[in-house]
């Protein structure tokens, strides 16, 4: 059985789909490329794939990871190419590598995030983000299952900074680009939170909702401060030389 580790994103309207809609889009995708997928068993066996940390619904992301296992062995390239076809254009698959490393899940430990806020100072953001920087906690509130849920928005955030609009900007209209990292934690800790959380500290509220992507996630690296590619450990893997090819090069003849 050959497993196989995709990363896919989730662009322009369809940001707004659903985990769930995207999970029906993606078992069509595997049907029209004639993946030969690993079935579970029982008595309504399903396709075995693996979604890691999906992006909540109504945020863009340039980084989704999904893990698939296939009957039969197929290029990682071209069956990231083939499933890229079946998708609508939006949930487009960008990357494909064969699982050689286990853990995956374990490598995201992190988040990138942009979020645009349109209608919003750029001065007043700085101001914002140096108050929310300086908080030791800052609580915010979410509705769970059970209720109402108080939790620190500040401890899992590793870095927030505010960055420049381009000069070409079409508009003169204010806006304000926000770039978060943030731990994943338990309870999470969302984009949305941590704006909650701005709101609180610097009374800042956007006059619309926040234009939110994942840009990247990963392992954050404690000393770099730098969220890591999770599938560069399965590429390394595949590139190292196995121990059979120095033993061959050693009794090569000169």
């Amino acid at each position: 059985m050959q497993r196989i580790r995709l990363r896919y994103t989730k662009r322009g309207r369809l940001r707004f789909t659903s985990h769930r809609d995207f999970q029906r889009a993606f078992e069509r995708a595997l049907r029209r490329a004639e993946v030969p997928m690993a079935y579970s068993a029982g008595f309504t066996p399903h396709p075995k794939v693996s979604y890691a940390n999906a992006a909540p619904t109504g945020t863009g992301s340039e980084a989704e990871y999904l893990e698939i296992a296939l009957t039969a062995a197929r290029d990682p390239e071209q069956l990231r190419a083939l499933l890229d076809e079946s998708l609508p254009t939006g949930l487009d698959v960008v990357d494909a590598v064969e699982v050689r490393t286990s853990g995956l899940a374990d490598r995201l430990t992190a988040s990138v995030w942009e979020l645009r806020l349109d209608g919003v100072d750029p001065a007043e953001a700085d101001r914002a983000v140096e108050a929310f920087n300086r908080a030791g906690t800052v609580e915010v509130q979410r509705m769970a299952k059970n209720g109402v849920r108080t939790f620190d928005a500040r401890a899992a955030v590793v870095h927030l900074e505010t960055h420049s609009e381009p000069a070409d900007r079409p508009t003169d209209r204010p806006c304000a680009i926000l770039r978060l990292v943030v731990r994943h934690v338990t309870p999470a800790v969302r984009p949305d939170d941590v704006l909650s959380g701005l709101r609180a500290v610097a009374d800042l509220a956007p006059p619309v909702p926040a234009a939110v992507t994942r840009l990247a996630q990963g392992l954050f690296d404690e000393e770099t401060g730098t969220v890591t590619d999770p599938l560069a450990p399965d590429r390394e893997a595949a590139q190292a030389p196995t121990t059979a090819e120095p033993a061959a090069a050693a009794k090569a003849p000169a």
